[in-house]
């Protein structure tokens, strides 16, 4: 019996238009059954053929989305140099009743919006609801990810941006303006994209032994902060002043550890899951330093995934493949 498959390159994927509103409703309805214990994910098991390189496989099945399958994603921090993404992958979806294979899709657009939309999905919980402004350091593709993330969730009036390498700051501040309508300006250090601000972003390369920007002080009280550099861009003293430490699976975290990560970050506080589910308190006090330092899970990229096949169905998108 012959059966076919569904290919979505990245320009399908992109063509689709999936609007972050719905990954951030899709990620919110996931987190919640994964906080009552219905996804199942185990930790992503990987390689790492050079330094501060990796290739993973992330699997994960959430029953209330029907979406099983996986992702094998590689993350390579000098890519960018040979002019080559810094993080490339495929997501394969299954048929949860037979285990076949139903999509091979790109996972180039998936992992940056399912990221910023899990960052944004964790400020709604941690973040003052009348926060304003956001500070972002590092302006690549999760800076434009969370940019749009967050002006989806929040009132932004004012955006700082900054980033080490001449002009890339410039050229996202006059891209991004105009798509999410908020003035942003270009700041002369990291310091100034993170002090005085509501939210701040920070995306620099992960590394294992980091040389972090971000010193003590700087994160105002009451401020929300998405680390979406493991603790590469965060000092251990800044760290250790967050009230409130928010992971996106804590068994993920302590299997990095184990493995080297996270040498000067405090244990965190609850799993956002268990936050969204109700059964931990997110932010408690308007005064509280919060802190999102999610690590990036498989559940995201199918929780999303399987919009993207959906939509793609319906409107006779991509390539079918026959096995």
């Amino acid at each position: 019996m012959s059966h076919s498959l569904l290919y979505l390159s990245r320009a399908d994927v992109e063509s689709i238009g999936l609007g972050m509103p719905e990954i951030i409703g899709a990620l919110d309805r996931m987190f919640a059954e994964k906080g009552r214990g219905g996804v199942e994910m185990p930790p992503k098991p990987g390689i790492h053929p050079g330094p501060d390189s990796f290739l993973h496989a992330m699997p994960a099945w959430i029953p209330s989305l029907r979406s099983a399958g996986l992702k094998w994603v590689s993350a390579y921090p000098d890519n960018p140099k040979r002019g080559l993404p810094y993080v490339a992958g495929l997501v394969v979806l299954n048929d949860p009743d037979s285990g076949l294979p139903l999509a091979v899709m790109d996972a180039t657009w998936i992992t940056a919006q399912r990221t910023g939309a899990a960052s944004a999905l964790a400020a709604r919980y941690l973040a003052r609801p009348e926060s304003s402004s956001l500070g972002i350091v590092a302006c690549g593709v999760q800076g434009r990810s969370h940019l749009e993330a967050f002006a989806a969730v929040f009132d932004l009036e004012r955006v700082s941006v900054y980033d080490i390498a001449p002009g890339v700051a410039e050229r996202f501040a006059e891209e991004m303006a105009s798509i999410v309508g908020v003035p942003i300006e270009v700041v002369n250090g990291v310091r100034p994209a993170v002090e005085s601000h509501d939210l701040v972003v920070s995306s620099v390369p992960i590394l294992k032994d980091p040389d972090p920007v971000i010193e003590a002080g700087w994160l105002d009280q009451g401020a929300f902060a998405a680390a979406v550099d493991f603790d590469s861009a965060w000092s251990s003293a800044a760290l250790h002043e967050i009230d409130r430490l928010v992971t996106d699976d804590v068994a993920q975290m302590a299997y990095y550890r184990d493995l080297g990560y996270f040498g000067g970050t405090p244990s965190p506080h609850a799993d956002l899951g268990d936050i969204v589910a109700d059964a931990a308190p997110g932010r408690t006090d308007p005064l509280q330093r919060t802190m999102a330092m999610h690590l990036g899970l498989a559940a995201d990229d199918m929780a999303t995934a399987i919009l993207l096949y959906r939509a793609a169905i319906d409107r006779g998108i991509g390539t079918t493949l026959e096995l």
